[in-house]
């Protein structure tokens, strides 16, 4: 298969890779990246451990050929700190508020938590859990998570 040439930014940084049509976004930022912030769960799309932002919408880039974020912003977990070592607000919220336990689906679910804010999606309870449903929790810290959202929204 023919390779092609992509220019893309990754939390700010200009970004040139040449990849295999094939790719997932989520491989590209794992493997060629080394970000690892973004998690491999169902690799299916199903329960939402690689939700990045693409252009400032929440996309699960397992699901996303990597050749498509051509000339786009990708924001992954590691973009989100202010830096000097402190955490985003709802990256704290979920800290206080218990949002994690094994902490495998928490970078998903602070990316989807941020979209859920940003696109007015966190008035009540009931909204945040519906817009967060597809974000899975094997430990079942759902009510930290829309605790931690409402907190930050």
């Amino acid at each position: 298969m023919n390779e092609l040439t992509v220019a893309f930014t990754v939390n700010g940084a200009p970004t040139r890779l040449t990849l295999d049509p094939r790719e997932s976004l989520l491989d590209v930022l794992r493997e060629r990246l080394t970000l690892f912030g973004t998690k491999k769960g169902c690799d299916q799309g199903q329960c939402g451990a690689c939700t990045v932002h693409l252009n400032g919408r929440r996309v699960v880039s397992c699901l996303t050929p990597a050749v498509q974020v051509a000339g786009q912003e990708v924001t992954t977990i590691e973009g989100i700190a202010p830096g000097g070592g402190e955490l985003h607000p709802l990256q704290q919220a979920f800290v206080t508020n218990d949002a994690l336990q094994c902490g495998y689906c928490t970078p998903g679910q602070v990316m989807s938590g941020l979209a859920c804010i940003a696109e007015g999606h966190a008035d009540d309870d009931e909204q945040i859990r519906e817009y967060m449903s597809g974000n899975l929790c094997r430990c079942g810290a759902y009510a930290g998570i829309v605790a931690a959202i409402r907190e930050v929204a």
